[in-house]
């Protein structure tokens, strides 16, 4: 039998790329898929077994690892905020868990669920851990460079999100002329977008040319844990950032995943979108509870 890796999967296409990463490495994977969030087709992805647990399910997590034989962990795919907050039964053990929480934000909560699959010999890896080559290097990535306006959004914004993120409220920002348009919170990157979006069209019109100069800076938070919760941008960010008549997108390099690359940054150029990513400032170490 060869190594085996424990993969707690959120949504999206991220579990998949882990897993499919994780078996090219020859490890056996484990996959503890949740119910309310993971997509079906994850069962016809190789894993040597598949177990369905709800959001809550923390005792059921840890005997399903330990009766597979699994001491290496990897979160992959988001939960939903209000998931999370919201739809989340919590078993005993969970329970205790979250009446010993100071503050229940996400990073908390996750925090608080890796501290007690270490304590039960679970250990959480990184979750770009098998996929360093997909984050994004520092630089141009498009054919485009932003403008000096985009430039002086992207500046701008990235000390507002990066403000933000320290609060665990969201890690995206939207921008024009240097004023915040909208900020992620519990809905998600893609509504946020959208949101602003629709701002700047009942302000300016639907053919304004300042709705074109919306700027998405997305971030990571300060010494993220990139055990879990990795910013993650996608074909879909492009294809809102399109419906939204946004045309920069600014990134945290080395901090930020980007599912299907190549796609991205053609779906970019044919939009005539421009995508850059710069490094992220060092920042001391923050308390999480």
């Amino acid at each position: 039998m060869g190594a085996r890796l424990g993969l707690i999967a959120g949504n999206g296409k991220f579990p998949f790329l882990v897993l499919d990463a994780a078996k090219a490495k020859g490890f056996e994977v484990v996959v503890a898929a949740i119910r309310e969030e993971t997509d079906p087709a994850i069962e016809r992805r190789g894993a040597v077994a598949v177990h369905w647990l709800s959001l809550g399910d923390l005792s059921k997590l840890i005997e399903t690892f330990k009766a597979a034989g699994v001491t290496e962990a990897i979160m992959a795919g988001q939960v939903k905020h209000k998931q999370i907050f919201s739809a989340i039964k919590p078993d005993w053990k969970l329970a205790k868990l979250l009446l010993g929480l100071a503050t229940r934000n996400t990073d908390s909560l996750i925090g608080a669920v890796a501290k007690v699959l270490a304590e039960e010999g679970i250990h959480l890896q990184s979750s770009t851990a098998l996929l360093e080559p997909m984050m994004a290097p520092a630089g141009v990535l498009t054919r485009r460079a932003p403008s000096d306006q985009e430039q002086t959004n992207v500046t701008y914004g990235r000390a507002v999100a990066h403000h933000v993120a320290r609060f665990d409220i969201g890690q995206t920002v939207v921008i024009a002329e240097a004023a915040c348009v909208a900020i992620e919170a519990m809905e998600g990157t893609d509504e946020a977008i959208l949101r602003a979006g629709k701002l700047m069209q009942s302000l300016h019109g639907e053919a304004s040319t300042l709705s074109r100069e919306l700027t998405v800076v997305k971030v990571a938070k300060p010494n993220q844990d990139m055990r879990f919760d990795v910013p993650v941008v996608g074909i879909h960010t492009i294809e809102t950032m399109i419906k939204a008549g946004a045309s920069c997108l600014a990134l945290d390099a080395n901090k930020c995943l980007m599912l299907d690359r190549e796609k991205v940054v053609a779906a970019a150029d044919a939009a005539e979108i421009a995508i850059v990513a710069e490094e992220a400032p060092h920042r001391e170490a923050t308390h999480k509870a």
